[in-house]
C-alpha cells in the first residue's frame, strides 16, 4: 500500500488534540501529541534512532495541516524530523530532553542558521570553545522556529575555524540558561510557530551538553536532512491537496452568470492544471520515499524538497486567483502563498536542492538518473 494512500486525518476518537482551537500554537499541538504517544508514533518502533515511518509522519502531517495553521504544523514538522532524531545520538542531557520531548513536556528548537551567513552552515560565526569538563556558547541564531517557546535549543556551533565539516559541534542549551535570549522575529506570518531570533552571550555549560560528539555537526545534521525534505514533502502533499478541494468546492458553489464558476471550460482547465501539478508531486514522493526514509538518499530527498517548493507555489497561485477575493480571508490562498515560500527557502533554497540533482545526475552512469 502507498504511504500516501490514507488521505482522511488520523486522529483518533477522543483525541484532545480536535478540541484545540485553529489557531493553536504548536507548543499546545505538541503537548497533546506527545501526551497521546502520537510523537513517537511516527518513528519505527516508536524510536527515533530507527528513522520515521513515512506512513506515520504523512497521516500526522494531514491531520495537522487540516485543522491548524502553517505556522504550528511547522512548529512540530520542525523538531520531528530533525531534532529528535539528533538528540537519539546523545547520552545524559540530551537522553533526558529526548524522554521529555516525546512526552510532550518541552519542545527543542534547531538553532542552525546563523545571523549573517543564513542557510550556508559552514560558514556561521556561533562559537563553542572548550575549557576542560566545561564548554562557553556565543554567537546568534535568526529565524528559529520554536525559539520563543522551546524548553531547549538544539545550536550548531563551530569549534574551530574554516569550513571543513569536521568543525562544527551540536550543543544542546537549556533556553533558561544564563546567557541565552530570545525574541519574536519580526513577521505577521507564521502564527503558532514561536519564530525568533536566539542570542548566546557567553553561555557556560557542562560539556556533557554536546550531542553526538565534538566535530560531529554537519555530519549528524547531513544525516537527518534527508528526513526533514521528506517531512515537507509529506506535507506538501496535503497541503496542495486540500487547497485544491477547497477551490473546487468554493467555484462550484460561486455564481456566474445564469449557472456557477465550475462550469467555465477555462476555469475547470486551469484548476485541473494544478491538480495534475500536485498529482505529479504525490507521485514522486511515493516514488522516492523508501529511498528517503530508508537509505536516506540525499539526491532523492533534494529532488523531493525541490518539487514541493514548485509544486505549492504553483498551486497556491492558481488556487488564490481561482478565489477571488475570496483568497484574501484569513487563511486563505493568498496568505498560504506568502507562508509557503517557506518550501522553497528553509532547510536550502530551491536553487541549492538542484544544485545537487545536477551534480549527482551528472555523476552517476549513463542513462542512470536519481
Amino acid at each position: 500500500m502507498s504511504v500516501l494512500a490514507v488521505r482522511e486525518p488520523a486522529t483518533a476518537a477522543g483525541s484532545r488534540l480536535g478540541a484545540l482551537p485553529a489557531d493553536a500554537s504548536g507548543a499546545d499541538l505538541w503537548r497533546v501529541l506527545g501526551a497521546e504517544n502520537r510523537l513517537a508514533g511516527v518513528y519505527r518502533g516508536d524510536d527515533p534512532r530507527r528513522g520515521v515511518d513515512p506512513a506515520a509522519l504523512g497521516a500526522l502531517l494531514t491531520d495537522l495541516d487540516r485543522r491548524f495553521g502553517v505556522g504550528s504544523t511547522l512548529a512540530v514538522t520542525v523538531p520531528l524530523a530533525t531534532c529528535l532524531p539528533l538528540l537519539a545520538s546523545g547520552t545524559g542531557p540530551a537522553a533526558r530532553t529526548l524522554a521529555d520531548s516525546l512526552a510532550g513536556r518541552t519542545v527543542v528548537a534547531l538553532a542552525a542558521t546563523d545571523r549573517d551567513s543564513g542557510c550556508d552552515l559552514a560558514a556561521l560565526d556561533t562559537r563553542v570553545s572548550f575549557d576542560g569538563d566545561h564548554l562557553r556558547l556565543d554567537g546568534a541564531k535568526r529565524w528559529i522556529t520554536n525559539a520563543t517557546t522551546c524548553g531547549a535549543a538544539l545550536v550548531l556551533a563551530r569549534h574551530r575555524p574554516g569550513p571543513h565539516f569536521t568543525n562544527f559541534t551540536w550543543v544542546l542549551v537549556p533556553a533558561d540558561a544564563p546567557g541565552v535570549s530570545a525574541r519574536p522575529a519580526g513577521t505577521e506570518l507564521f502564527d503558532g510557530s514561536g519564530t525568533g531570533h536566539l542570542a548566546f552571550d557567553g553561555v557556560r555549560l557542562t560539556r556533557d551538553h554536546v550531542v553526538g560528539g565534538a566535530g560531529r555537526g554537519l555530519s549528524g545534521f547531513a544525516a537527518h536532512i534527508a528526513t526533514e525534505r521528506l517531512a515537507g514533502a509529506l506535507w506538501a502533499v496535503a497541503l496542495c491537496e486540500r487547497v485544491l478541494h477547497e477551490t473546487a468546492g468554493h467555484l462550484k458553489g460561486r455564481r456566474h452568470g445564469d449557472g456557477v464558476l465550475w462550469e467555465r471550460e477555462g476555469i475547470r482547465q486551469r484548476w485541473a492544471g494544478a491538480l495534475l501539478r500536485s498529482r505529479q508531486h504525490r507521485a514522486l514522493t511515493e516514488s522516492l520515499t523508501e529511498a528517503v526514509a530508508v537509505r536516506r538518499d540525499t539526491s532523492s530527498a533534494a529532488l523531493l524538497k525541490a518539487s514541493a517548493a514548485e509544486t505549492v507555489e504553483h498551486v497556491l497561485d492558481v488556487c488564490a486567483h481561482l478565489q477571488g477575493a475570496h483568497g484574501f480571508r484569513t487563511g486563505g490562498p493568498q496568505q498560504l502563498r506568502a507562508q509557503g515560500a517557506l518550501f522553497g527557502i528553509g532547510g536550502g533554497t530551491t536553487e541549492v536542492v538542484l544544485s545537487i540533482v545536477a551534480e549527482t545526475a551528472a555523476d552517476g552512469p549513463a542513462g542512470e538518473l536519481p
